[in-house]
């Protein structure tokens, strides 16, 4: 091994295989009723998380009998079973964000907020009080309950005009009654998003207070929301959230993304119109999942990688989609992983379309074969040659001074024509004194898997 043997060399190890399992997907939690038509509350929320690529954890407050034209029968959970219910999944799996929809009563409420006070995490109220088809969803206590023992925690509260209203107490008329109501609704410390869907006008003017500041969203009014679009922009924001999106960027994301669920409505009964929770192409979650995922890694290593391993120029992280057409296909973190003020980090962001040799080397690899979506360059030592040799690595060594009119990208697959096989890493020569060692694999998982190996 790479290491010396002992306690820090055993703890990094551990922390790696920690580190591998973290690549797992992202887990929200939503805390709603279940709507028996499936197009709001906790059936909405969960394809809505799962089109963005978080798994979604659920916990059911009350059973309703309805459908997209009336709320027939409300049967609430009893508070300590909902309470089981939360402590069942927070003691298992690790949950990144959580939202409530429909609390109902009350009890419930104090039940929910007596578990969450406990943990720290971004948590989203959908302050849900009415049904799209305006039958109540609450009991006469839940409005106090919410302002007393729910909104000291959360971190955003999404009402829409009704709802501001309510938690307000206050009509709501004009741009200025808008603004008020947050800053009520706000005072306690949470940020508010107070939805202008039910408002009048030409176009839909959300209001977002944030920091004692009110920033104005307006965008083009289409046909009337369906049913689900609040318990569905929630979990968009919920989503985001859990994938690490700060609140602003997650409340853009997701309001964007509510626009176009409302565009792609669609019919499943005689009432109101469902709001698309899947609107999302995969094409888009496969790049999200991506991002996250080097984004992940990135942190990882920078927590974790001895300074020996880091390259003068820092460390540079690739990861490709399936079968990529040009560089807008490759993730790097832009600018690397390097030493900043004493201390190894991330200098950017995971994007596409970087033009370095990471990602021009993984795009002509991922053409010449489709197995190979994943490099990571450290730095090179004889001393670790000859441990990737003793874990059993093959690693190439091209010969640069027989292609020194061609570019990296060509002498490496030039390279590997020669050999007729793709290495587990190849030696790049960046000068006569710098080189730096670059592992493959198929996957970010295959490729920390090696680094495992000589660490």
């Amino acid at each position: 091994m790479y290491l010396e043997s002992g306690l820090d060399a055993l703890s990094l190890l551990h922390y790696i295989y920690y580190c591998l399992n973290w690549l797992a997907m992202r887990c929200a939690l939503t805390i709603a009723g279940s709507d028996s038509i499936g197009g709001a509350g906790v059936e909405a929320d969960v394809k809505a998380m799962s089109s963005v690529g978080v798994h979604a954890c659920a916990v059911i407050t009350a059973v309703t009998a309805q459908n997209t034209c009336e709320v027939n029968r409300i049967y609430p959970m009893p508070a300590d079973m909902i309470q089981c219910q939360l402590d069942t999944i927070l003691k298992d799996a690790d949950i990144k964000a959580v939202k409530t929809g429909m609390l109902y009563s009350a009890d419930i409420a104090k039940s929910v907020a007596g578990v969450l006070e406990d943990h720290r995490m971004p948590f989203i109220v959908d302050p849900v009080m009415t049904a799209g088809v305006g039958n109540s969803l609450a009991s006469l206590d839940l409005c106090q309950s919410i302002k007393k023992d729910i909104m000291p925690l959360c971190e955003l509260i999404t009402p829409n005009r009704h709802e501001a209203e309510i938690l307000a107490n206050m009509p709501i008329r004009t741009e200025d009654d808008a603004e008020l109501a947050c800053e009520i609704i706000g005072k306690e410390g949470s940020s508010v998003l107070l939805k202008g869907g039910h408002m009048e006008g030409k176009s839909v003017i959300d209001y977002f207070y944030l920091s004692s500041q009110i920033t104005k969203m307006e965008y083009p009014r289409l046909e009337r929301a369906g049913h689900g679009g609040g318990c569905i922009l929630s979990s968009y924001i919920t989503a985001y959230m859990a994938k690490g999106s700060d609140i602003i960027d997650a409340v853009r994301k997701s309001r964007d993304l509510i626009q176009e669920s409302i565009a792609s409505m669609y019919v499943i009964g005689k009432g109101d119109k469902c709001v698309n929770p899947t609107t999302m192409a995969f094409d888009n979650l496969a790049r999200s999942k991506v991002l996250d995922e080097i984004d992940d890694a990135a942190d990882m290593l920078a927590n974790t990688i001895p300074r020996e391993f880091v390259p003068a120029n820092g460390m540079m992280i690739a990861y490709s989609l399936e079968n990529p057409v040009g560089l807008e296909d490759i993730a790097v973190i832009d600018n690397g992983i390097t030493f900043y003020n004493g201390r190894l980090r991330k200098v950017g962001k995971a994007r596409y379309g970087v033009p370095c040799d990471a990602s021009y080397v993984l795009l002509s690899l991922m053409k010449y074969n489709c197995n190979v979506r994943a490099l990571l360059g450290v730095a090179c030592s004889e001393n670790l040659l000859d441990v990737m040799e003793e874990v059993g690595l093959d690693v190439l060594i091209p010969c640069y001074e027989k292609h020194r009119c061609h570019c990296l990208s060509d002498i490496i697959i030039e390279a590997i024509r020669e050999r007729g096989r793709i290495p587990d890493a190849f030696v790049k020569k960046d000068s006569e004194e710098n080189a730096s060692i670059q592992l493959l694999g198929r996957n970010l998982r295959d490729l920390l898997n090696k680094l495992r190996l000589v660490l």
